[in-house]
């Protein structure tokens, strides 16, 4: 998984880390262009628990603090729809 060398120095925790990763490596693999022709991903909680081998708070807690950051930004889709996950560079 890539993972770009200037995020070890950003002040998030090492599993939004290691998420910021799996986020990247799953946008350049499965990306979905929106209507803009940006890429985004819908990775549900459960999905990305699992994948990570974390729980589903951790993996929220994780996606909070990336958000915070400025690494990533989540779209909201409606009730029970999965966010748009859109990678933002901020090195």
């Amino acid at each position: 998984m890539p993972l770009p060398r200037t995020t070890l120095r950003l002040p998030v925790s090492n599993t939004a880390k290691v998420m910021y990763a799996r986020l990247l490596d799953e946008i350049l693999t499965r990306g979905t262009p929106d209507c803009n022709g940006i890429l985004f991903i819908s990775f549900p909680i459960m999905e990305m628990a699992a994948a990570l081998s974390r729980s589903p708070q951790t993996c929220k807690r994780s996606l909070n603090e990336l958000e915070q950051a400025g690494m990533i930004m989540r779209v909201r889709q409606g009730i029970g729809e999965v966010s748009h996950i859109y990678m933002l560079c901020r090195f």
